[in-house]
């Protein structure tokens, strides 16, 4: 089996989403989280990623494009937004 990059463009709502989780995780993992997608949103996070000390959970929330947040709930949230080739997070 050949395998062929597919242009993110070419994929539907759903399949960006779960590519942009899974660049995400990626990332984390570099840094010693492991992530768990969440089947629908849990306090606002679209996924959960726990670190490996056991000590750190982040919960996430995804978006598509750089977004301006007018209000930010009192709950600790990470936001992931992509940045040119490669993903970038902020706290919120």
């Amino acid at each position: 089996m050949k395998l062929r990059k597919i242009p993110y463009r070419k994929l539907n709502s759903r399949q960006q989403e779960i590519f942009n989780f899974q660049k995400v995780a990626g990332h984390l993992a570099e840094y010693g989280f492991n992530c768990i997608k969440l089947t629908d949103d849990w306090q606002g996070a679209d996924f959960l990623a726990y670190h490996k000390d056991g000590d750190s959970t982040l919960k996430v929330q995804l978006k598509s494009r750089i977004s301006i947040i007018q209000e930010v709930s009192s709950q600790d949230a990470v936001y992931g937004l992509p940045h040119q080739r490669s993903m970038a997070s902020r706290r919120a």
